[in-house]
């Protein structure tokens, strides 16, 4: 009798054992498919917005890249003190082609792409590198106009620091000073700019079309004319709609989340296309600080207006106050 319960026992025992195998071959067998659905996934977009602890445990290679400007002596604040590693690109000369008279493409027009290409070998970017670009500004200096130049000739990898300079040196990156030493690469080639670029005779025929919008960036002050601490004439231009970049910062100086800049120009934009949108500033360069709130968002990118109010203010063209 014993011996028969046993056997009935251990004829259960390896039935379930069977039966648990078979499931572990069923599961198992399944792994590959959700490898490649996580393969996918890491093959997608990078984000354009880099926090500083997630450059601190960054382990794949990368150029950094300073790009402070917009105050005397910013060369030898760089010289002085710097993020380990950076390399300083200068707005003046490298990421605009100032000419003599600001009516002519405003303060900071754009250099050739082929110009620009040059540049990036000199900085020793390759089209594979992956570049991270800070400033002082929370972005809105110079760092958002060389991602903005970079996205524009195709480059996907380039990430901007959030917070900036202050915000990598009080999360603990090591600093450095005087010169740092690219890397030597082959010539970086570019055709043409590939993001929507408009000029000042499109905008002039937009502006007041409701099918339209043309967002000012500037602080409010300068869009409602109260004072011009820049240019040479206050005010805006007419059908201009006034969203501060500052407004894509929390009250810490980092970006809003991607959520709340969607949903802040999801409701700005309403139904209009990208192509129908033109974003500016007073120099073509803080407009690119909400261009790259908006790809940040998951939202196309509008058109940039380069010459911006400092070349609409130059050229005879209406003023609205």
């Amino acid at each position: 009798m014993i011996k028969r319960i046993s056997f009935v026992v251990m004829t259960f025992l390896m039935g379930g054992l069977i039966m648990s195998s078979f499931k572990t071959f069923q599961l198992s067998s399944s792994r590959p498919f959700i490898k490649r659905k996580h393969q996918t996934s890491m093959s997608q977009k990078i984000s354009p917005i880099i926090k500083p602890i997630e450059l601190m445990a960054l382990k794949e290679t990368y150029i950094l890249i300073d790009a402070r400007a917009g105050a005397p002596g910013t060369k030898e604040k760089y010289l002085e003190n710097h993020l380990k590693g950076a390399l300083f690109v200068d707005l003046d000369h490298q990421l605009a082609d100032i000419k003599p008279n600001a009516a002519d493409g405003g303060r900071h027009p754009l250099p050739s792409p082929q110009e620009f290409g040059e540049v990036l070998q000199q900085l020793g970017i390759a089209p594979t590198s992956l570049v991270v670009v800070y400033d002082d500004k929370n972005g809105a200096n110079a760092a958002a106009r060389f991602w903005w130049m970079m996205r524009a000739i195709g480059h996907e990898r380039i990430q901007v620091l959030d917070g900036g300079l202050q915000a990598a040196v009080a999360a603990g990156f090591p600093v450095g000073s005087g010169e740092e030493t690219p890397s030597k690469v082959g010539p970086y080639k570019v055709k043409e700019w590939k993001l929507m670029i408009a000029d000042m005779d499109e905008v002039e025929r937009v502006a007041k079309d409701k099918q339209h919008l043309i967002i000012d960036v500037r602080d409010a002050y300068r869009y409602r004319g109260e004072k011009e601490p820049i240019d040479l004439i206050a005010g805006h231009i007419p059908g201009a709609v006034n969203i501060p970049f500052t407004a894509n910062l929390d009250e810490k100086g980092f970006y809003k989340s991607p959520e709340e800049l969607k949903e802040k120009y999801t409701e700005a934009l309403g139904n209009k296309k990208p192509e129908d949108v033109i974003v500016h500033c007073g120099s073509g360069v803080t407009a690119c600080h909400t261009l790259l709130a908006m790809d940040y968002a998951g939202m196309p990118i509008p058109k940039l207006y380069v010459g911006s109010w400092s070349e609409w203010s130059r050229n005879d063209k209406p003023i609205g106050k």
